[in-house]
Formats: structure tokens, C-alpha cells, sequence
């Protein structure tokens, strides 16, 4: 009998690969809104302390979920480390195991760190789908690191983006994922015409005006990197950054006026800086939340309003990724 397949990076990639991710979370949020399937919390261990002094609130992670009409399990491990880019480090480090429900085999390992780049993307790409307007070209990304890739990659796979504005607190690496956003995205989109990119001084030059704003940071901080006032009528906001259950990054009072989207109420109230927030000073109320199943079911819809999809990401996600992946490098193989 033969082993697990090993899925790494390099079997993540390709636009193909990753519509193939969003099409599996979406059917995994439709079962999990319909009660078909479930996502229990993840373990979460902080540590940080270095001869008595707090450090930076450095986790150890373990998710596990099954998605029972696919007939697959997964267990994940990850460690996020907040001062790792400074080091020239990965923010994650992890691994992921794929499991055959029926038999209990194990099917297939795949490189942790990666596969959250892709489906956390790929989330924020399914909720882009769901509501940003269909003609969105424009796309602004706060964060320089492997997340924001992953965002840029997926926002293009599901809206004709011809022009990228990005900003971070360090120009030398902002520059460095504008320039590969032009040798990756730089090509003529989906539109005819040439992706362009741009890097930003300021948070607020990359948000004005743009159809899609993504933030991505290590913040662990409680003082928004986006004022409300910045983001245009109508646009479509994917919030997946911040550390911990209470940092934030975009401020929650522009959650008050907005439709707000977010993967499961109940992880949204134990890990969204800006949900935990805005529900605190009663700008909004539990029943406001709109759940991605919702959405993908058609049991609810954006309206028109600015949109703010508000991820804190899943353990179910990880299964249904692994199993789109997995799915994806068996074929190829065959």
C-alpha cells in the first residue's frame, strides 16, 4: 500500500488549483450553514516569556475538523510568531495532515505554513465573489508578507483587478512584493490592459478610491490602520490580520453602516479585533453578522453597501483546502 502523498508549495500554485480551493470552501460553507458538518475551536497555547519578561504573544496551534460527504479529516499544527518577519522568517510555520474517513489512512502531508496562505486567500477570494461588484478593478493591500500574496492571488482569480496599490511599515519589503506582483500579476488581466502597481506612503493613499481593500498584518494592536472615513461607498473590505481576539485593523465603527460578512458567528465573537469590538459599543448586533453559508446558500446577500468580510480563519477550511489539493495533485499524478 502506498504511503501519503506529500503536497508542497510548489503543488499549491496555479490560478486553477486555487479556484478549485475557493469552490471547495464554498461547498464546506454550505454544509457547515446547513449543519451538515461542524468546525470545532482550535487549541490555542501562548507562550512568550524570556527570563521573566513578556515577549511578543508568540502560538502553538492544533486544528482538527472532518468533512464527512467528502470523507476526509485533517489535523493541522501550526506556530505563529510575530517577530519571525523581522528575521527574515515565515510569520506560520505548520503541517497538515489529511486523513481518508473511511479507512483512516492517512492520504496525504502538506506544508502548513502554505496551504493557510492559500485557503485564508482563498476565503477572502470566496467572499470577494460573493460581494464585491462584478466589474471591481481596483485593489488596495495593507501587509507585505506571504498573506498578502496569497490575497492578491485570489482577489484576481474572482474579479478583473487591473491596478494594485499596496503599503506596509517597511518600504524595502512593500517595494520588493510590488515587484512581484509585477512579474506574477503584472501580465494583461482579465480586462485587456496591464495590471499596475503601485506603493503607497501612507495606508490611506492605498485605500481611497479602491473597489477591493484587503488588510493583511501582524498588528497587535487596538488603534485601526484603516479609518472608516477612507473607505469609498461600496467597496468590499477582507479584514484577516492581527495577532490576537482583540487586535485590529480596520476601525469598527465603519462595521455600524456596512454589511458585514464573517465565516461563523461564534468564531467571529471568540477571534474578530473588529466584531469583539464593534458589538462592545453597540454599533452592531449578533444578528448583523452574516455567515458565508448564508451567502453561498443564497439564504442572504450583500446589498450594495461597503462590505466587510471579517476572517479569523477555521479548521474545517484547512480540511476542505487539503482535500481540494490533495484532489488536484492525485489527478495530475494519474
Amino acid at each position: 500500500m502506498s504511503g501519503p502523498v506529500t503536497v508542497g508549495a510548489r503543488d499549491m500554485a496555479g490560478r486553477d488549483r486555487l479556484v478549485r480551493v475557493i469552490d471547495a470552501l464554498a461547498e464546506v460553507f454550505a454544509d457547515l450553514s446547513a449543519g451538515r458538518t461542524r468546525s470545532p475551536a482550535r487549541t490555542v497555547i501562548e507562550h512568550g516569556t524570556h527570563g521573566g519578561e513578556l515577549g511578543p504573544r508568540r502560538q502553538l496551534l492544533a486544528g482538527t475538523a472532518v468533512w464527512e460527504r467528502r470523507g476526509v479529516g485533517s489535523v493541522k499544527i501550526t506556530t505563529l510568531t510575530p517577530d519571525n518577519p523581522d528575521r527574515g522568517l515565515p510569520l506560520i510555520h505548520g503541517v497538515v495532515v489529511l486523513t481518508d474517513l473511511d479507512t483512516g489512512r492517512i492520504t496525504a502531508l502538506l506544508d502548513g505554513a502554505e496551504l493557510t496562505a492559500v485557503r485564508t486567500g482563498a476565503v477572502a477570494g470566496l467572499a470577494t465573489r460573493l460581494c464585491a461588484p462584478e466589474d471591481a478593478e481596483d485593489l488596495a493591500v495593507l501587509g507585505a508578507g506571504v498573506q498578502a500574496r496569497a490575497l492578491v492571488r485570489a482577489v484576481s482569480a474572482v474579479r478583473p483587478i487591473r491596478s494594485v496599490r499596496v503599503f506596509s511599515r517597511t518600504r524595502a519589503r512593500t517595494e520588493t512584493f510590488a515587484e512581484w506582483i509585477r512579474a506574477t500579476a503584472g501580465h494583461p488581466g482579465r480586462t485587456g490592459r496591464p495590471v499596475e502597481v503601485s506603493v503607497c506612503d501612507t495606508a490611506k493613499d492605498a485605500v481611497a478610491d479602491a473597489a477591493v481593500i484587503c488588510t493583511a498584518t501582524s498588528t497587535d494592536g487596538r488603534t485601526p490602520l484603516v479609518a472608516a472615513d477612507w473607505v469609498a461607498p461600496g467597496a468590499h473590505i477582507n479584514v484577516i490580520g492581527g495577532t490576537h481576539e482583540d487586535a485590529i485593523e480596520v476601525d469598527p465603527t465603519l462595521l455600524a453602516s456596512a454589511f458585514v460578512v464573517v465565516e461563523e458567528r461564534a468564531a467571529a465573537l471568540d477571534d474578530a479585533g473588529e466584531v469583539r469590538a464593534a458589538l462592545a459599543d453597540g454599533l452592531i448586533g449578533v444578528a448583523e453578522l452574516h455567515e458565508l453559508g448564508a451567502l453561498v446558500t443564497g439564504a442572504t446577500a450583500a446589498d450594495g453597501r461597503t462590505s466587510v468580510f471579517r476572517g479569523v480563519g477555521m479548521a474545517i477550511e484547512d480540511t476542505a483546502a487539503a482535500a481540494a489539493l490533495h484532489e488536484a495533485a492525485t489527478a495530475e499524478a494519474g
